[in-house]
C-alpha cells in the first residue's frame, strides 16, 4: 500500500492521502499529533502525563522518509514522530 498523493487541506489541520487503490484518508491535526509514536510522546504516555494541545493545532510541514513513511512538523513545535504508511492507513481506520 503506498500514497500516490499526500495533501495538506483545510487551512492544514488535515493531511489527505490518497491510496493506491483509490481511497483517500482524511486525519485531522490532533488526531496525528496523539498518534505520535516518538520516543518522548510514548514516554510521557507511560508516565501517564496528559498532553496538552494548543487550540487550532497544524501541520507546518510534511517531509517524506524514504518510501515508507512521513515525518510530520506541528505547530505547537513537535517535529519526531515518523507515521509509515501502514500506521497513517490504520489511524485513519480507526478514525472513520
Amino acid at each position: 500500500m503506498q500514497p500516490t498523493d499526500v495533501t495538506l487541506i483545510e487551512d492544514h489541520t488535515v493531511l489527505a492521502v490518497t491510496w493506491d487503490d483509490g481511497e483517500t484518508s482524511r486525519l485531522d491535526a490532533v488526531t496525528l499529533r496523539q498518534a505520535s509514536r516518538a520516543a518522548s510522546e510514548i514516554r510521557r504516555q507511560a508516565e501517564g502525563v496528559a498532553l496538552t494541545l494548543p487550540p487550532a493545532l497544524r501541520v507546518q510541514g510534511v517531509e517524506p522518509i524514504g518510501n515508507y513513511a512521513l515525518r510530520l512538523f506541528f505547530s505547537d513545535g513537535h517535529d519526531r514522530g515518523i507515521y509509515p504508511w501502514v500506521y497513517l492507513r490504520q489511524l485513519a481506520g480507526q478514525a472513520a
